[in-house]
């Protein structure tokens, strides 16, 4: 008897500790950390090109559409089949051919589809191609620097082998912010 009240005490104090530690301290040095200078007004991660971060205006290159606003991210449960899924795809499509000066067939399926998460910041080649013309004209330089730059910034397959080349739009609007 004696030897299980030693061993429910000994118990009790590891949960007390573990309890502390890992519900309090962590949760607070976490916390404290978040808050730690870094993050723009804008939300913009300053040092890392990790997530997309889309920006108004016709000087810049926009990522995939989210379901969610940052900073949150999420998708969306709605699948192909669902009447308001096409609506909303349907509307983007619209939106991208009259903001681009194109016909909606020339659209990529990227440019009107949001990414699982809505942070993802890779585009197509296609869709940053498309992007191309608008946003030479709104910096002022030529279609030919601008695609130098979104070759510059074209990443390839994962390993070699997974998923297709994507274009860092985070990393390629920071050039043209510098630029400026």
């Amino acid at each position: 008897m004696k030897n299980l009240l030693k061993q429910t005490g000994a118990g009790l104090r590891v949960l007390l500790v573990l309890t502390v530690i890992i519900g309090v301290l962590y949760p607070t040095a976490v916390w404290a950390v978040s808050r730690l200078p870094g993050l723009r007004a804008n939300a913009e991660a300053v040092d890392t090109t990790l997530v997309a971060v889309p920006r108004d205006g016709d000087r810049w290159f926009q990522p995939r559409p989210s379901a969610a606003t940052l900073p949150a991210s999420g998708g969306s449960n709605k699948s192909e089949v669902n009447a308001d899924y096409d609506t909303v795809v349907a509307e983007r499509r619209a939106a991208v051919a009259q903001r681009e000066g194109v016909s909606p067939d020339r659209v990529p399926q990227d440019a009107v589809t949001a990414s699982a998460s809505g942070l993802d910041p890779h585009i197509s080649d296609a869709y940053a191609q498309l992007q191309v013309p608008r946003v030479a004209r709104a910096n002022g330089l030529s279609e030919n620097a601008v695609r130098a730059l979104v070759a510059e910034h074209t990443e390839g397959r994962g390993l070699g082998i997974l998923g297709d080349p994507g274009v860092n739009v985070t990393a390629l609007n920071r050039v043209l912010d510098a630029a400026r």
